[in-house]
């Protein structure tokens, strides 16, 4: 059987994001950094398991049904009566920054255990997708542990985006420690500058990016936001600018530019070379960018930015 799609792992959030700066009205919808890259790559077609713990009330069923709408496959994800969805109050600046206000988790120790894992869902795809929001909560980093050792068993290309979020971790440190220990299994490696600088303990993306070079991550990509990313491979530095556009909310935009990153190796391949991983990058930064552009994090038209790129 060949190897297809991609697996995401993670929790599903409901985001609650302000409808402008003022931040006193708030619209409704999916959201998540392993969601909202299970979107996007499902909508530039590519087959996808979301491994994930969902409840029985409307909230759990409003975020099935948008998994069912999207076509992402949920044969693997696991539903308990107890289980409550986490929701998140995204504020907005004035000039469309996101700011996470709160994040509420009435369930906070009901997560997809272990042994609720299935290998035939490694078995099938080719690239496992996770981030550090399963590296906090001990049953989750478990979690997670097992499942890396499935997607090595299974060869699966293993990619990891940080998305830290430093308020739900207990400190600092043990933000640090933890993420940089999981680096050592990922095949591609997604940080943004700031975090590269948490994580190197550094104010300089130089410095960070010579620090972190002692990892031997085969790729790392750091985005610079609006000024476009950096993507390191076998100690040579590529550059792509990001496309400017006029941004409304820029919720979600690292979460398709991984997206798009992804896609690219999912249908081409490894890189082998700069200028192949600098066209990665051109696609990636203009699926972020196209994000940006509406509000929600899952509210663009992806398929556009693909169609100009990879033309069928």
């Amino acid at each position: 059987m060949k190897k297809k799609g991609i697996i995401s792992l993670g929790e599903a959030f409901v985001d609650y994001i302000a409808t402008d700066c003022t931040n006193t009205n708030y619209q409704q919808f999916l959201g998540g950094a392993t969601v909202n890259l299970a979107v996007g790559t499902s909508r530039l077609g590519l087959p996808v398991y979301y491994l994930c713990k969902l409840g029985t009330d409307s909230i759990s069923q409003f975020v099935k049904e948008e998994f069912i709408r999207e076509g992402i496959d949920t044969e693997f994800t696991i539903r308990t009566v107890s289980k409550k969805i986490c929701g998140v109050y995204v504020h907005l600046t004035e000039t469309g920054e996101r700011s996470f206000h709160s994040y509420i988790n009435p369930t906070p120790d009901e997560v997809l255990t272990a042994d609720e894992l299935k290998i035939e869902a490694f078995q099938r795809a080719k690239i496992f997708y996770f981030g550090s929001g399963t590296l906090f909560q001990t049953n989750a980093k478990r979690t997670t542990e097992t499942a890396l050792i499935y997607a090595k068993e299974c060869t699966n290309l293993i990619a990891f985006d940080a998305n830290l979020r430093l308020k739900r971790w207990e400190s600092e440190d043990h933000c640090r420690k933890t993420v940089l220990s999981f680096l050592k299994h990922a095949d591609i490696v997604k940080l943004a500058e700031d975090e590269l600088c948490f994580l190197m303990e550094t104010t300089s993306l130089e410095d960070g990016l010579e620090k972190m070079a002692a990892w031997k991550i085969p790729y790392l990509v750091i985005t610079q936001g609006k000024k476009g990313a950096v993507a390191v491979l076998e100690g040579t530095y590529t550059y792509a600018p990001a496309p400017k556009v006029e941004a409304i909310d820029t919720n979600g935009a690292g979460d398709a530019f991984m997206a798009g990153l992804l896609y690219g190796f999912h249908e081409k391949g490894r890189p082998t070379d700069p200028t192949a991983l600098t066209k990665y990058l051109e696609f990636a930064n203009h699926m972020g960018a196209a994000t940006t552009t509406e509000i929600g994090s899952l509210t663009a038209k992806l398929g556009e930015v693909q169609k100009r790129f990879f033309p069928s």
